[in-house]
């Protein structure tokens, strides 16, 4: 799970030139999340997409361009669906 807040500055530029929309659209198409919300957080535009991150070194082409076009501050959390939650909890039962 993603979650950034997005420098005020900064995407108030963006979105007046259309920037903002192609990032999140862009955001929206690489990660293919299962869920993304849009809204306020922490006093900032901020937004959330839960996705599967099968290889961790595409975290750069991930986080970059919310960096670099919109200033966000970014926090990534591995988290589980309820059967990955599952199957996690048999193994260790195994284990």
């Amino acid at each position: 799970m993603l979650r950034a807040k997005l420098d005020t500055q900064v995407a108030n530029e963006a979105l007046k030139s259309g920037k903002l929309r192609e990032v999140m659209e862009s955001m929206m198409e690489r990660l293919k999340p299962e869920a993304a919300y849009f809204g306020p957080g922490e006093g900032h535009r901020s937004c959330t997409f839960v996705f599967d991150m099968t290889d961790s070194s595409t975290l750069p082409s991930i986080a970059e361009p919310l960096f670099q076009e919109l200033g966000a501050k970014i926090d990534i959390h591995p988290v589980m669906s309820p059967d990955d939650m599952r199957k996690g909890l048999a193994a260790l039962q195994r284990g």
